[in-house]
Parts: structure tokens; C-alpha cells; sequence
């Protein structure tokens, strides 16, 4: 409840009411539930910051097996933050955390291994790390009938795909799938906006109709003969998502008998249109030797295709290749690169870790010193340095005297609540603003 009631939040009142219904379930012994506090008294969520009750709760968390806390406690001794700055320890923790089934130990002893970070540099090793990830994502987007949501920018399409206003419509899709997944009732617009513009004769709007009906939602119950008309009427019209959703069904038999040369055509003809979903599919017709002779220099040559408009599985397929020397010379580094690059693609997942990378805790002390650094290095640096430091040293006045036991009673004094994350800007823009006044008064 307290996690449903978080997702759909956007109101900070509703967000402190999901953590006290943690710390209930918590209380009564729900391991979930003490992650999620753990996770907010270390991070300082709604002014109940405690790093000292986060490590006890993550210690006992721990011994429960819990990978998540394994995986906190590496980090924690890793920076020395609130128990001993230990890389050993560190270590450990974040091996059993791998062991445990952390996805983000995983990739956290991944990147050290690759980089060689308190260990013996190994890309075997790495590889290892990362490949576990990997097909953790390939599986996830293997289920949603190989039709991965993309998250990426408009930037990011391939110039070739079609007009602009195809552009547009399939970031409205895909922003409407994201709503169906969470459960929005929005999606009912979604589907009367595409009904009338397939009436129009947009051919996009009858194949976003035809994948709605393919994967099913609250507003367009599953339904293979459905999506399988507007797949045709959009395929007609010479549509590639349209091709490559007819493609789908004979691929996989859905609506109709499964036939994989009429597969293979309308992939080619969808691929042949630039669009990268249809090129990975004929990737993996030849990479497995689905209705066809296996041929790996044509799997390569698709996965590569699809790849360049980061198409995620394709990438993957490509980083098995050069991981087993399929097709290609063997080369550990091109395949760790190509990991990478898929976890990168998957940055929707929300995990506080990028491709491994270990974020830094926030230390208002340290952030002062490379402040000042920064300002040592540059002359340019100065007046950024000086804004910056304005800032700082206004959090850390909060921290280090009696406000921040006000702000617990009053939250509605806490300034980025109130004002925003930019409230340090309004504040320099009053000051600048009386200091301009007080001047022309003298000499004006």
C-alpha cells in the first residue's frame, strides 16, 4: 500500500503518509518495509535523516539476507560513511549482495573489476558481472513481445524512420503505455485519440491501435485479430511499425499460423524503412536460424544496424557476440563496452547506481572543499564558486543550529518544498535586488 500510494504521489503530504505506513509494516517485521526506512533514514527523507539507525537497520537486514542491505553496507564502509572506511569490507558486502541477487552489487563489482578499484584488474571477471545484469534486461524485454518501450529523446531517432509528426506520435504512445502500465485511466484517451486519427487516415495512429490490442490494456483488451486488421490497414498504407507488427504475429502465431518467411518479409520491409525493432528481429531470425539457415554475419550486420539507433536488445545480442567470438573476433573490452551501453539505454530502471558507478553521498563539508579547489584551479571559477558556496554554507547553517529540529515540527518551512529547488536563486535575486536599491538611494 505504502509503495502504490508513493508511485502515484505528488504531493509531499501523500509521500510522508507512505512512510508511516513503512514504519508500521516495519514494526511488524515486514522486510520491505525496513528497506525503505533504512533507505530514508540514510538518505534523510522528509528531515529523518540518522545514518547511525540506517546501519543498525541495514545490519539487521543483512543478517535477514537481504541483498539490498548487503549492497548499502558495501557502499556505507566503502566511503567511510558512519562506521569504518573499509574496502575490504566493502567488498565482501558487495559479493554476498551479488550473491543475494543485487543487480546493482553486480554492476558495482563489475565496474571495479574493470577498473581494477581495490582488486586485481580482471575483464573476465567484469564481463561476468555485467552479463548477469544483462540478461537480467534482455529477459525483461524479451517478454514484452520484443517491442521494448524506448525512453529516449526525439533526438536520438533515426532520421530516416519518417516526418516529424511520426516522431511526435510514437513519443505519444509510448507516453500512453507508460500511463497503461501504471494503472492511469488516461489511457482511455490515448486509445479515442488514435481511433479518430486512424479515421483520418494517419497510418501511425492504426498501428499504435494495433499494438494496443498485441499487448493488451484496460481501455484495449488483448485481442490477436484486432491487432491484427489495424496492423494491416497501417502496413497498407506502407507504415513500418505496421509491417513489423504483421511481422510479430507470424513470428509468433498470434492470430494467425505460425509462418516465418511471411515473417521474414515484412521485417525486411519494415527494416528496409529504417526502423530499428524490425532489424533486430532479423537479426535474431538469422542469429538463432529461425525459419532460416543460421547466418552470423547477417545477424551481426542487423544487431548493428538496430544498435546505431539503440535499439537495447539488439546491443545485447551484439555484446553476446563478441563475449563468445560469434561471428567476430573475440574482444572482452568491446563486449564490456557493449553492456555498458545497454545499461546505460535501461536508465529508466531506477537504480541509484549508473553501469556501476558508485554515486557519491552527500557531504555538505566536501562539496566546500572542491568548492574551493575549483576556485583555486580557475580564475573564471570564482563567481560560480561564490554563488555555489552562498548555498552551501545556508544548508549547512540549517544543519548545524537549531532550525533543522524546527523544520522537523514545521515542514512546510523546509525552502525546497516551498520555493523549489532554486529557491538559493530567489534568495541571490532579493539580495542583488536591495543592494541595487540601497545604492541608488545614496547615490541617486
Amino acid at each position: 500500500m505504502g509503495i502504490k500510494i508513493l508511485q502515484q504521489s505528488k504531493r509531499q503530504k501523500q509521500k510522508a503518509e507512505a512512510y508511516i505506513l513503512f514504519a508500521k509494516a516495519a514494526d511488524m517485521g515486514n522486510l520491505k518495509a525496513m528497506e525503505k526506512m533504512a533507505d530514508a533514514l540514510l538518505f534523510g527523507n522528509f528531515g529523518m535523516q540518522n545514518v547511525t539507525a540506517a546501519i543498525q537497520l541495514y545490519e539487521s537486514l543483512a543478517k535477514e539476507g537481504s541483498c539490498k542491505a548487503q549492497n548499502a553496507l558495501g557502499f556505507l564502509s566503502s566511503y567511510g560513511i558512519g562506521m569504518e572506511h573499509n574496502q575490504a569490507k566493502a567488498l565482501i558486502y558487495y559479493t554476498f549482495g551479488s550473491a543475494g541477487g543485487s543487480m546493482m552489487s553486480q554492476m558495482i563489482l563489475g565496474y571495479r573489476y574493470l577498473s581494477g578499484i581495490n582488486v586485481l584488474q580482471n575483464c573476465e571477471v567484469a564481463l561476468n558481472h555485467y552479463k548477469k545484469v544483462a540478461d537480467y534486461i534482455a529477459d525483461k524485454l524479451e517478454k514484452s513481445e520484443g517491442i521494448p518501450v524506448e525512453k529516449v529523446r526525439l533526438t536520438e531517432r533515426p532520421e530516416n524512420l519518417s516526418s516529424n509528426s511520426e516522431i511526435l506520435d510514437w513519443d505519444v504512445y509510448q507516453y500512453y503505455k507508460f500511463l497503461a502500465e501504471r494503472g492511469d485511466v488516461q489511457i482511455q484517451k490515448a486509445l479515442y485519440y488514435f481511433l479518430k486519427a486512424a479515421k483520418a487516415g494517419s497510418a501511425n495512429a492504426m498501428a499504435f491501435i494495433g499494438k494496443m490490442y498485441l499487448e493488451g490494456n484496460d481501455a484495449a483488451p488483448q485481442n490477436n485479430i484486432t491487432a491484427f486488421k489495424y496492423f494491416s490497414m497501417a502496413a497498407n498504407k506502407g507504415n513500418a511499425i505496421g509491417l513489423h507488427g504483421l511481422g510479430l504475429l507470424y513470428f509468433h502465431g498470434k492470430g494467425v499460423p505460425v509462418n516465418y518467411a511471411e515473417a521474414l518479409k515484412y521485417f525486411q520491409k519494415a527494416a528496409e524503412k529504417g526502423w530499428p525493432n524490425a532489424q533486430f528481429q532479423l537479426g535474431f531470425m538469422y542469429y538463432s536460424g529461425s525459419g532460416v539457415w543460421k547466418d552470423y554475419k547477417l545477424a551481426f550486420k542487423y544487431f548493428y544496424l538496430a544498435s546505431q539507433s539503440g535499439q537495447p536488445l539488439a546491443i545485447y545480442y551484439l555484446a553476446e557476440m563478441y563475449a563468445t567470438g560469434t561471428g567476430v573476433l573475440r574482444s572482452c573490452r568491446t563486449a564490456v563496452e557493449k553492456r555498458l551501453k545497454l545499461l546505460k539505454k535501461r536508465r529508466c530502471i531506477q537504480w541509484h547506481f549508473s553501469y556501476g558507478i558508485e554515486l557519491p553521498f552527500k557531504d555538505i563539508h566536501t562539496a566546500r572543499r572542491l568548492y574551493d579547489m575549483a576556485a583555486q584551479t580557475s580564475p573564471d571559477a570564482h563567481i560560480p564558486v561564490l554563488l555555489a558556496l552562498m548555498k552551501l554554507e545556508t544548508v549547512l547553517l540549517q544543519d548545524t543550529l537549531f532550525v533543522n529540529q524546527f523544520i522537523m515540527r514545521w515542514k512546510w518551512i523546509k525552502l525546497d518544498n516551498t520555493l523549489g529547488p532554486y529557491w538559493d536563486l530567489f534568495g541571490i535575486g532579493l539580495i542583488l535586488a536591495a543592494l541595487i536599491f540601497l545604492l541608488r538611494n545614496r547615490y541617486g
